[in-house]
Order: C-alpha cells, then structure tokens, then sequence
C-alpha cells in the first residue's frame, strides 16, 4: 500500500497508535506513583525525542508543538548548532561557579544582552536559571535601590512560584491558595483588557484608564506613591491569555512612573526572546523598563535566566545575591549560539510566519462563532473562546475539549488565561507547518460546531 504523506514526512504529525500508546500509559503510571501531583498535565503525551518543531513519542507518534515546551526552545528542539556548542562546552567545562569566579562565556552573553535591551542607558545582568528567580532578583534590586517596600502587579499575571513571585501573580487562585502568608505590600490592579473593557470605552481611551487607575486612585488609597518600589508588568501578559495592550497604555504607565519615582520591571520571560518577531515584546510599544526579567527561550531549552537592569539600579555589595548554578557555561553556551541564530534569522522568520498566522486566523470571529477574538503579535497568538460573541461569556470547557483534540490529530497547544487557545511554535516554524496547525485547528473546531 502506497505511504502517505503523514508517514514518510518528518515535518508533519504521523499518529501510529491509540493515544497514549501503550508504552505510554506505562510511564504514566509509573509517573502517577511517584512524581509530584503539583505537576499540570493537559494530555499524555511521553516525548522521547525532539528535532525543529517535531517531538516523537515513546510509541513512535510523531506530534508538531506548538508550544515549544512552553516558549522555551525558540531554536526548535535540538537544533544543531546549539547542541554543537553544548557538546563542546561540556567536553570543557560544565560547572565552577560564577558567584566565585569568572567565565568568559558568561561575560559575553552579559555583554550581548546588554546591548541588546531596551534603551541607551549602560546596563548589567543578574544571571538564575529560571524565571522565577529573575523575578526574585527584580524584586530584590527595586527594593534595595529605592529603599521602598511595596509592589503593583496586575490581575492575570504570572511571574513564577516563589514566596516572592508568586506574590506578584495573579493567574490562578491554585497557584497561591494555601501558601500564605505571601509578601507583603503587593497591590493588583486591572490589566488593560482592552478586547472587554470594564469602562466601555475604546482600546486607546481604556488602556489610559487602566493606566491612570495608579495614579489617581491607587497610590491616593492604599499603596502611597513614596512607598512603591516598582511596578512589574508582562508587555503581553502569558498565562493571563495572551493579551496585548495598545501601546498608548504604555505610553501613560511611563510617564506615571516617572512622575511617581517608580521603578518599571518588565517581565518578558515568555514574551522575549524573538517570541513576538522582535527580541523583546517591549520593543512594540517604546517600552523602556528599569528593569528586565528573561528565561524560557534565552537557552534553548537550559536552565538559564538574567535580570538585566540599569547600571545605577544594579549597584548591590558582594554577597547581597547570588546564585550556585546561574550561568552555567554549557547554559551560557547554548544561550549565545540561541542569540546568535535569532538575530541572523529567526526574528525575520517570527514576524514572517506569524503574520501569516494571523492572516490566516483574522476572518474566525467572523466565521466561527466560537471565536471570540484573534490576538497577538509574531509568534505569541491567542484564540480566545467564547459561548456567545455578544456577551463574550467564556468557553473554557470547549477550549479544554479543543485542546485535547488537537493532541488526538497530532498538534500540542495548550491554554493560557480561562478560554484561550496559545500559538507558541518554535521560531523555526515553516509556513507549510503554520498551515497544518490552522488546518488542523479549524478541523477541531467545526467538531465543537457541530456538536454545540
């Protein structure tokens, strides 16, 4: 019998067995007895091996991810040249401790990110190995250098799992319940959900609104302007949906921090790195941050992260905070080969195919009443789903349903916020992959159409 397409392409999803196969419902369970339930799962997928935006099971199902383990491997998996450079570093050296001593990879990648952030301001870098505790050291550095002890975060944000960072997130009611008490003096306020807006206004006259909410109410009540630290914001927030403000909202936040004497964190953990077509999502809105929090795709898929901030913010004495492992050399390694391939042609493949994407995904409220907004920017889209487009009632269910069936045809997305669908892929994703992820999508959901 002739081969299919599906079978003899390495670029596209092959499913050979009932999923989970039976190798995997073996780990599964063997998962089950001994892994930490704290764990989310949304499907049973047990990958064995990686390669561009490809992962192949243990049963041999063959899936396309678009979620590149979660906005981490923005070079695909196991591209060849980072795994060339993590080779030659390990065969040289993997461990010494750059709180001690000095690595000369690590000085350039601090250089490289230095000159890369936003601004013209000279800048320094804090290196960790996750994002969370990029955060932490954010949190640490506003409150060491402004002698002030509070915070403003918003309403469906995600900065980590931390004491500190989990204090600052406002995702989901999960993660925090039963960990208090939390730091204190961190205040929430309304992200710019400009798509719904609560003041039933336009984008640009909500996104004004959300922002003066700080000055003009927050800091006259409870959270006094000469006691704030900073505010820490996601430039587009992640887990809260893929949500992005218009830029006037930023326009405002700045100048009301500047008039206040408050720092800026911009967390661009899972929106930096090329994920947006540009190396920072702060880059689209003129966004200067005092300070910048990285990680997922700064490695390729390592454990590396960096707090990267003015030179006059980071002015802290030796041993005020350190890390055993941040900046790792084999870390470090794969991180500047991940610069390296962004800046020479991942960036321009970002914005390409995913403003392809977004062409392609632009006519779906129109078409699918399901569809309640298409949102995003590069390689960082949202589908949100909805009950209803009128009222805009969310459809978490179905977002949940569509998400397990895309599995069951070979994509991986996952959710992000209460009812949106994420597009995540590698930035090393081919148009003729983005189209099978659309196909693939809009197959699932004239099935929920259909069964509505």
């Amino acid at each position: 019998m002739k081969e299919t397409l599906a079978e003899v392409s390495a670029e596209v999803p092959h499913i050979a067995t009932e999923l989970p196969g039976p190798k995997a419902r073996a780990i599964v369970e063997r998962d089950a007895a001994v892994l930490s339930p704290s764990y989310t799962r949304s499907y049973p997928l047990v990958v064995k091996r990686g390669e561009g935006a490809m992962v192949e099971d243990v049963d041999g199902n063959r899936f396309l991810d678009f979620n590149a383990g979660i906005a981490v491997a923005a070079t695909g998996h196991c591209h060849p040249e980072v795994v060339k450079s993590i080779q030659a570093q390990a065969a040289r050296l993997i461990h010494m401790s750059g709180t001690d001593f000095y690595y000369e990879n690590m000085v350039t990648l601090a250089e490289r990110l230095a000159a890369l952030a936003p601004g013209d301001a000279s800048k320094r870098v804090y290196f960790g190995n996750s994002g969370t505790e990029a955060v932490e050291a954010a949190i640490k550095m506003a409150r060491y250098h402004t002698g002030r002890d509070k915070f403003i975060a918003f309403f469906g944000a995600f900065h980590g799992r931390t004491i500190g960072s989990l204090s600052l997130t406002a995702s989901k009611s999960v993660q925090r319940k039963g960990f208090g008490p939390l730091m204190p003096g961190v205040t929430h306020i309304p992200y710019p959900y400009c798509y719904r807006c609560a003041y039933g206004k336009e984008p640009d006259a909500c996104a004004v609104e959300c922002a003066r909410v700080i000055e003009e109410r927050l800091v006259k009540t409870i959270a006094p302007a000469e006691e704030v630290a900073a505010i820490v914001i996601e430039p587009i927030q992640g887990e809260g949906g893929y949500v992005a403000p218009p830029r006037k909202f930023f326009d405002e936040l700045q100048a009301i921090a500047r008039r206040l004497g408050i720092l800026i964190v911009a967390d661009e953990v899972q929106s930096g790195m090329g994920r947006t077509g540009k190396t920072w999502a702060s880059e689209h809105f003129d966004l200067v941050p005092d300070i910048m929090t990285v990680a997922k795709g700064i490695a390729s898929g390592m454990p590396l992260s960096a707090t990267v901030a003015r030179t006059d913010l980071m002015q802290w004495p030796p041993g005020a905070h350190a890390s055993t492992f941040g900046g790792n050399p084999v870390s470090v390694a794969a991180a500047l080969t991940t610069v390296e391939l962004l800046e020479r042609e991942l960036l321009d493949n970002a914005a390409r195919i995913g403003a392809h994407i977004m062409n392609r995904l632009r006519e779906w409220p129109r078409r699918y009443p399901m569809v309640g907004e298409v949102r995003g920017l590069g390689l960082m889209i949202g589908i949100e789903l909805v009950r209803d487009q009128a009222t805009r009632e969310r459809a978490p269910e179905a977002r949940d349903r569509l998400v397990r069936m895309a599995f069951e045809r070979g994509l991986l997305v996952l959710g992000a916020g209460p009812n949106t669908i994420r597009l995540s892929p590698p930035l090393v994703i081919t148009r003729d992959q983005a189209d099978f992820a659309i196909d693939t999508i809009e197959d699932c959901l004239a099935s929920l159409n259909m069964d509505a």
